[in-house]
Formats: C-alpha cells, sequence, structure tokens
C-alpha cells in the first residue's frame, strides 16, 4: 500500500481540515523522475516529504496526524497507537485515508469516523463510530485532479455495528488487508526525537558505523547466559565491554547512535517500501549527515520499493536540497494548526526556498517583530 493523500477533520488542536498530499502535483519535468516513484502511469509519488515551521507551529502535531492514519490502515486498535493523542476529547473526528494498493491495483479511500469517550479506569478511549471503503481501478484514471475523486462511487465495504468479532477501535481494513495480505512497514522514530538508546541486539552493518565515525573499529552485539554483552572498539584500544545499550551513551556522541539507529531502519524501509517518521530529523546531526539521508530516499537507483521518508525540521537549509515545491509543507500556528503544500505559495522551482522562508516571504515562518521587542524589552529590564 502507498499512501497518496490524508485529510482530518475536527481535531482540536487543528484550525480547518488537515489535507496532506504525497503524490506529486506539479508537472513532472523528465530530469524529476530520477527523484520520484513511479506509481502508474503519470502519477509519481514524493519520497522525502518535509514540514517546516516556527516553534510551536504544530509540526509534530501533524507528523502524529500522519502516523495515525498509517496505523489505522495498518490493522493497528486505536487504543494501542502512539499517536492517540492527537484526537484529544474528538467528538466526530473524520479521518480520510486515500492510497494505492500494488496488489489490486485500486485507489482506494477510507473514511474512518472516531469518537471519544471518558473511562474512570483507563482514561479517553476512542471508538470507530461509522467507516466505509471505496476503491477505483487505476485504469479508470485519467488525470491527477479526477484521481481521488469518489462521488459517484458506492461504498464497497461499510462498517456494521453487527460485526461482534471485530472491536470498536479497529478498522474494517483489517478484513480487506486479510484478502489482499498487504501490510505495511511504519517506523516511528517519534519516541527517539529526544531520547538515544541503541534498540538493537543485532550487529549494525560496518559501513553505517564508519560513515558515523570512523574512529570505531567495531562494535558487536552477543547474547551469553541470557545476557546482553556489547563489544565496542575503538582503532587503537582496547576492547570496551558494556552490558547495557544506555551505557554506550558514556562512549559514542548522540549523533552516532542516532545515525544508527536511523540509518539501520532507514535499510529496511528502503527494501520493504515502508515508511520513517522522524521528528525534528536534524537534531544530533550535521547537515551532511541529514542531506544523505534525504538523497538515499530521493535516488530512485536505491529506492526502487518506494520507501518514504516524513520529517519535520526547523532549518530552511533542508528545503534547498528540493528541486521540487510540492513535497514540502509550511505550519503555522495562529488559533490552531494548518499545514500548507509550498507549491500552493511559491510557485516556481527555481526560487532559493531558504531565502524565501527565511525572508517571511511565506508568513508566518520567522518570530513577529512585535514578538522580538518584547523580548528585547523584557531582558533590558530584567539586566537593570
Amino acid at each position: 500500500m502507498k499512501l497518496l493523500r490524508i485529510t482530518a477533520e475536527g481535531l482540536p488542536l487543528f484550525k480547518e481540515k488537515l489535507d496532506v498530499c504525497f503524490y506529486a502535483q506539479q508537472r513532472i519535468a523528465e530530469e524529476h523522475k530520477n527523484i520520484l516513484y513511479p506509481l502508474f502511469s503519470n502519477i509519481y509519488l514524493n519520497p522525502a516529504n518535509g514540514f517546516i515551521g516556527i516553534n510551536a507551529s504544530g509540526k509534530t502535531s501533524v507528523l502524529k496526524v500522519i502516523l495515525l492514519a498509517l496505523e489505522i490502515i495498518n490493522n493497528e486498535p486505536i487504543n494501542h497507537c502512539e499517536t492517540k493523542d492527537i484526537l484529544g476529547e474528538a467528538s466526530n473526528a473524520v479521518i480520510n485515508t486515500y492510497f494505492y494498493s500494488e496488489t489490486t491495483s485500486e485507489i482506494c479511500r477510507l473514511e474512518t469516523v472516531i469518537a471519544s469517550r471518558k473511562d474512570k479506569t483507563d482514561g479517553i478511549r476512542y471508538r470507530i463510530v461509522s467507516e466505509s471503503i471505496w476503491t477505483k481501478k487505476a485504469e479508470e484514471v485519467t488525470t491527477r485532479k479526477a484521481m481521488l475523486d469518489f462521488d459517484k462511487k458506492n461504498p464497497v465495504m461499510i462498517r456494521s455495528n453487527r460485526e461482534d468479532f471485530l472491536s470498536d477501535d479497529v478498522s474494517i481494513m483489517i478484513a480487506r488487508n486479510k484478502q489482499t495480505k498487504e501490510q505495511m512497514r511504519i517506523v516511528n522514530l517519534l519516541r527517539f526525537t529526544n531520547i538515544n538508546v541503541l534498540p538493537f541486539s543485532e550487529d549494525i552493518p560496518t559501513e553505517i558505523i564508519t560513515f558515523l565515525d570512523p574512529t570505531i573499529e567495531s562494535l558487536h552485539f552477543e547474547e551469553e547466559n541470557q545476557k546482553q554483552l556489547i563489544h565496542l572498539k575503538f582503532a587503537g584500544k582496547d576492547e570496551i565491554l558494556l552490558n547495557n545499550p544506555v551505557e554506550l551513551n558514556n562512549y559514542l556522541s548522540s549523533g552516532t547512535v542516532k545515525g544508527m539507529i536511523t540509518f539501520t531502519l532507514m535499510q529496511e524501509v528502503l527494501q520493504e517500501g515502508g515508511y520513517m517518521i522522524v521528528d525534528e530529523l536534524e537534531n544530533h546531526f550535521n547537515k551532511e549527515i541529514v542531506t544523505t539521508l534525504m538523497r538515499f530516499f530521493m535516488d530512485s537507483k536505491l529506492n526502487k520499493n518506494g520507501g518514504t521518508l516524513i520529517f519535520s525540521t526547523h532549518y530552511p537549509e533542508l528545503l534547498d536540497e528540493y528541486d521540487r515545491n510540492d513535497s514540502i509543507f509550511i505550519t503555522r500556528n495562529r488559533n490552531g494548526i494548518t499545514a500548507e503544500n509550498l507549491s500552493n505559495i511559491l510557485k516556481r522551482n527555481d526560487i532559493k526556498k531558504s531565502d524565501a522562508y527565511q525572508s517571511g516571504f511565506l508568513n508566518g515562518t520567522t518570530p513577529t517583530y512585535e514578538a522580538y521587542m518584547q523580548l528585547k524589552k523584557s531582558i533590558a529590564a530584567a539586566l537593570v
């Protein structure tokens, strides 16, 4: 399954309907085809999608919605999802997830209506109130605009409250996925935004280790008498024996640890054509490591199965890695979160994106002058 679009309404933190597209919406020049993933006909996917905004603009919240939608179509019970808190106390949250089934060559739309209720024991719990699935064959699609139009289609599956076997927080996608034998590989790295602990018990490829820290000669994991042992050796130094992955933080930089996690999982995502979601991609990394990760996803020779990177960032310089505008989203929070595709604001691809962002041309991408002056006056008063 490949994501095409997600829309969400009725979420407490959002000002208006969230609408995020993952397929290329701008004209596709011949030279751009090597950085996109061909889906069918003239439909291509953006393999690296970035969300940028100032602090507290809602970047993480948007990533949580995307993760929730992915987990719903991947059969995960909503009440088990790490990002379910984005629903808040919503009484009628409507999430539409559009995706392409590579097994059946169909474009599909799943509409899930979710309500919350307070439980004395478990706090807030969520249930699916109603749900429907629509499908159409890819061969029916004549234009990108018409691809996701299901107005003249009847649902092929509707949720029934009489389905006793189905938990009230599990999508009817579980029945479809059982038929098509489809499953997504979803790597959620939100939990590693500010925490760096190596979660592996298997050896990390030497090439990844050397790229991140050439002074490391070897890093090897083994299990002995049901205890995990970690062998770490730096060039020209004696081997260090550790019992806990947390201890690696005493010897390796936070960037090296995060890099081992991210690049190892990236290999799996590229191999399986899955999704990797990373909050604040630049955390603990220098620019070269970040851009390398982005370039690997945008390399059609390397990314043959349509693996997709979805990330947030504070760094406008990363935007200049893109030749296109339609895989970049600007998040803002003005009495509610919004996410706007850069191609709707910046029509030309040849304008330097970081300059447009930092200049304030895109509106709401830099702290306001009034906020700056208030901060300056406050500091001046405190120094008297």
